[in-house]
């Protein structure tokens, strides 16, 4: 997202707020108190704008506090520290577009364009990320919209409720009703799509999971739902106060208050059964068993020679060969194609060509697709399996040198061409004129 479209948003939100904060105390609620003063609307008001008054500091701190960057130079310490590693290499997990080690939960932002520490998400609404650092204050400003909503709502509620029981001389001014009506078309979606994302955050606070962590704990469950692996337990899970306190912070009293996020983002407690399986390392995710061929291999990737082999050269175990007889039928198939079309499918360079004998009758098929082992076909070992075909190549100086042995000549020597002499009845045919043709 670009800088500008990111302000604009943020300047958007401003707006949102301020309209349904305000547009509902000035044009709503002070005509209805006839305008003056009194304890009852102080009684109303004071508590709706200190709703108010938090909500706005907590998105300030959520635009502007910076979510947490891995410091230049960080490395896990293998010895003392916790530390992830990956899967398949048994190493620290390298974040390659940073060209720096990741902590533990800490994921690369595309928007951000850096790692963020316990990265929960992207979020557009407030121009940044979502993570240790701004992750209470993210969640202070959902709890204080779902509540300054419903605040709101009840206000306007109850006054159009206290319409309904007055005579018809006293409605509602036509200002005033046109206010209502648009305090309520624009409070109701906030409160609803807000309230929905209140809900799922305040759960993976409860159960110390940001968003991309439930998006893995998902795709563990499918897999140990399909008997692809074992269950695995959640290594952050304390337990839903020490989740909350790693979050909000140890004391209950300042949940609501603007404070900051406890520890640095560099390490994260895990839990007492975890620590005693395995203290020094821990994998979130598990590896998934079906992706073996696509993941990072350990040591430097060398390219092979040819580009029809698979991986470095190696052959992939997973393809099959074909069976001999789906081979043989598939040769037959060619050479009856290549008789009934009357020419021959290889140039004339090639070593197998033979000419256009599909004519009378000859079999043109090269003896290496006509073997009985299968072993070639159009010049390479064909194998299929579900990543495609491989072909290992032949050798072209092989080819040349059984096709001579095959026609009784010598491998390596020169031939020079001789045409053969016409014979008379061949010569006499062609030399008689067209007008002499005698049609029986």
């Amino acid at each position: 997202m670009s800088s500008l479209l990111g302000r604009l948003i943020v300047n958007f939100v401003l707006l949102l707020i301020s309209f349904i904060a305000y547009s509902s105390q000035i044009f709503v609620i002070w005509p209805w108190y006839g305008r003056t003063l009194s304890v009852e609307l102080l009684v109303l008001l004071v508590p709706f704008n200190l709703l108010v008054g938090m909500l706005l500091w907590n998105y300030f701190y959520c635009v502007t506090v910076d979510p947490g960057r891995v410091p230049q130079g960080w490395k896990p310490d293998t010895h003392t520290d916790g530390f992830e590693v990956k899967k398949l290499t048994g190493r620290p997990r390298y974040c390659r577009m940073c060209e720096s080690f990741k902590p533990p939960r800490t994921h690369h932002c595309r928007q951000c364009g850096r790692c963020v520490l316990r990265m929960d998400h992207h979020c557009p609404w407030i121009n940044n990320c979502v993570g240790h650092h701004n992750h209470g204050h993210f969640v202070r400003f959902l709890f204080y919209v779902d509540v300054a909503c419903s605040y709101h709502l009840a206000m306007m509620v109850r006054r159009v409720y206290h319409n309904l029981n007055i005579n018809y001389w006293d409605t509602i001014p036509g200002i005033e009703f046109i206010f209502i009506l648009l305090n309520f078309v624009a409070c109701i979606p906030v409160l609803l799509s807000v309230g929905a994302f209140s809900i799922y955050h305040f759960n993976g606070i409860l159960n110390n999971t940001t968003t991309i962590e439930g998006w893995e704990k998902d795709k563990v469950a499918t897999m140990v739902r399909r008997g692809k692996i074992q269950d695995v337990k959640f290594p952050y899970n304390l337990g839903r106060r020490r989740n909350i306190n790693s979050v909000l912070g140890p004391n209950p009293w300042l949940w609501c208050w603007p404070t900051p996020t406890p520890g640095n983002g560099l390490r994260y407690e895990l839990t007492e059964s975890e620590e005693l399986e395995d203290a020094e390392t821990h994998v979130w995710p598990p590896d998934d068993p079906t992706r073996p061929y696509f993941e990072e291999q350990e040591g430097e990737f060398k390219l092979p020679e040819s580009p029809w082999t698979f991986e470095n050269g190696n052959v992939n175990p997973d393809l099959q060969a074909y069976n001999t007889k789906l081979r043989q039928d598939s040769v037959t198939r060619r050479r009856k194609s290549r008789k009934g079309a009357g020419y021959s499918s290889l140039p004339p360079y090639h070593p197998d060509y033979q000419g256009s004998d599909a004519e009378s009758g000859e079999d043109t098929t090269p003896q290496s697709e006509a073997s009985d082992d299968g072993e070639y076909n159009d010049g390479g070992r064909v194998r299929r399996g579900s990543e495609g075909y491989e072909f290992k190549a032949a050798d072209r100086e092989d080819m040349l040198r059984r096709y001579l042995e095959q026609i009784g000549e010598t491998p390596g020597r020169y031939h020079r061409y001789i045409p053969q002499v016409d014979t008379e009845s061949e010569s006499d045919d062609d030399n008689t004129p067209l007008g002499q043709v005698q049609l029986n």
